[in-house]
């Protein structure tokens, strides 16, 4: 049994956290709203996992993080956070976040999260649930990770490109007289501008740095420095991942 050291200040979703990871049959060995007690918690209780909001009493998220660091302990962090902002976020995934959720998140969504962390495929073991709410929550979730944000056009294309990866794999093998057209259909504008607008959001994520924690959300090296995909790689890449989640 895992188990699950909660770190949430919000007292309210504190329980709604602790509540439905015990459902889900974790051992959730403590839950403190507090970053000192957080520290002594993690020391004494050696958890597998850490869900943590940056927002602590006494000392906040990213502290908690540096002394688990600094204790060698082999342990995962789940990062809520209240603000989309590139220094914060390279800064959880440099002290050991496997994911960094903006809230508000569900708990559903977060466990899911813990779920893929400590599953084990070498040993054959099987999540029976990998329900994320919907697919655009579990889109959304990786965009935020990796810092395509949602006010640009890109944001909704792409996000409607890896939909329709999802459902037909084949039409990546088309994207310029498939899928480029239809997004523009749904969204009444060109193919043209729907491709440039894909390439930008991607783009803004490579250069704001973001290639660690692209690698993170995809449990490998995938890229390195600058190198950066197409629109096609990066469609077919989410899609892949979303629709490997769905059949373990």
């Amino acid at each position: 049994m895992k188990r699950i050291l909660i770190l949430e200040s919000n007292e309210e979703f504190a329980g709604e956290l602790s509540a439905y990871f015990g459902k889900q049959g974790y051992d959730v060995c403590g839950v403190t709203g507090d970053g000192a007690e957080g520290i002594k918690l993690f020391e004494k209780l050696s958890p597998n996992v850490v869900v943590t909001s940056l927002l602590l009493k006494t000392c906040d998220g990213f502290t908690v993080m540096e002394e688990a660091k600094r204790s060698g302990k082999k342990v995962d962090f789940v990062v809520l956070g209240n603000f989309a902002d590139d220094k914060i976020i390279n800064r959880a995934i440099e002290l050991g976040a496997r994911y960094y959720l903006m809230k508000p998140v569900s708990a559903e969504l977060v466990e899911e999260r813990v779920a893929e962390i400590t599953s084990d495929p070498a040993k054959g073991e099987k999540l029976e649930r990998r329900r994320a709410g919907s697919l655009d929550e579990r889109i959304s979730g990786i965009f935020i990770s990796i810092g395509i944000p949602p006010h640009i056009k890109g944001y909704n294309y792409l996000r409607e490109g890896i939909k329709m990866a999802v459902n037909d794999p084949h039409i990546i093998n088309n994207v310029t007289k498939g899928l480029y057209p239809i997004i523009g259909e749904r969204f009444q504008t060109s193919a043209s501008k729907v491709e440039r607008a894909i390439r930008h959001a991607i783009e803004v994520a490579w250069n704001r740095g973001r290639v660690d924690a692209v690698n993170a959300i995809f449990g490998a090296r995938v890229y390195i420095g600058s190198e950066k995909p197409t629109n096609s790689e990066f469609i077919a890449l989410v899609a892949d991942k979303l629709i490997l989640e769905s059949m373990v």
